[in-house]
């Protein structure tokens, strides 16, 4: 039986135990055992190496539909191990016991599978982390995040700028055409129409200059 899923007696999460691994220092790892019956659930945790972890609570009884949280504790250690891997092996059995069971009232032969008694066994396997290298991938993983994010902004502000530079002078151009326009009207000059066509002509570049940045300006989305 593997851990969580299916229609079995009981989910295990998650479905190997992780430790982050340090010399002389206790490490522990978390196990949600869900009820998946109607019926009271009995478990119990051994391993294959009984003196390096502290299992509590090791055997226990889980009401119907209810949930249990068992924590396993490595024992600090003097020297690691070979590569960083590990062999050790948990496994998780359960059965189904009569309501109102107290584990303390489990017979002997309750993990047994004699007389036909319904046992489940869940395997879990053991796997070391080193918390340094966990930690400095996690950091440069932000490090890389938090620059990508500031050259996006960057472009955005500097198009904004460049926009916004573009409105202030096309405006500028705007008061003065009508500036000249008027001192032109008064004066009766023929050679308005000349200027006025000029000055059109530059209002109609910054404009076609000014919708192209505004086409190209990233969504602030």
């Amino acid at each position: 039986m593997s851990a969580g899923g299916g229609n079995q007696m009981i989910s295990v999460l998650p479905d190997e135990l992780k430790f982050q691994f340090e010399l002389e220092k206790q490490s522990f790892c978390d196990l949600k055992v869900v009820n998946n019956t109607e019926h009271h659930v009995a478990f119990k945790v051994k391993t294959t190496s009984p003196k390096k972890y502290f299992v509590r609570p090791n055997t226990g009884v889980i009401q119907a539909w209810d949930s249990c949280v068992i924590r396993v504790t490595l024992q600090a250690q003097r020297e690691y191990p070979p590569d960083m891997q590990c062999k050790d092996k948990f496994l998780l059995q359960s059965t189904t016991v009569p309501p109102n069971t107290d584990v303390d009232d489990l017979p002997q032969d309750t993990f047994t599978k004699e007389g036909g008694r319904a046992l489940e066994e869940c395997k879990l396997r053991v796997v070391y982390m080193t918390p340094g290298l966990a930690q400095g991938n996690s950091e440069d993983e932000a490090l890389r995040s938090s620059m990508h994010g500031l050259d996006t902004n960057s472009a955005f502000q500097r198009l904004k700028d460049e926009r916004d530079a573009a409105v202030r002078q096309t405006q500028q151009l705007q008061q003065e055409l009508d500036i000249l326009k008027r001192r032109r009207f008064r004066k009766g000059d023929p050679g308005f129409s000349f200027t006025f066509a000029i000055f059109v002509g530059l209002i109609g570049l910054m404009v076609g200059f000014l919708l192209n940045l505004s086409l190209s300006s990233p969504s602030t989305e």
